[in-house]
């Protein structure tokens, strides 16, 4: 049986302020800083690969 879904949080105060400042800073960003992000990202989700076991 499904459970309801929580009502989200309103932002208010300096949470509001810091979501705003990060999502204009995501926007942005130029092609060249997304992909090298994406680079990033991919090379550390790698290098987590070689320390998790997954044992099913």
């Amino acid at each position: 049986m499904a459970r309801p879904i929580a009502e989200t949080p309103i932002l208010t105060g300096d949470d509001a302020v810091r979501f705003e400042k990060l999502r204009m800073e995501v926007e942005s960003l130029s092609k060249e800083q997304r992909a090298e992000n994406t680079k990033k990202l991919k090379e550390a989700v790698k290098k987590a690969k070689e320390y998790i076991t997954i044992c099913i």
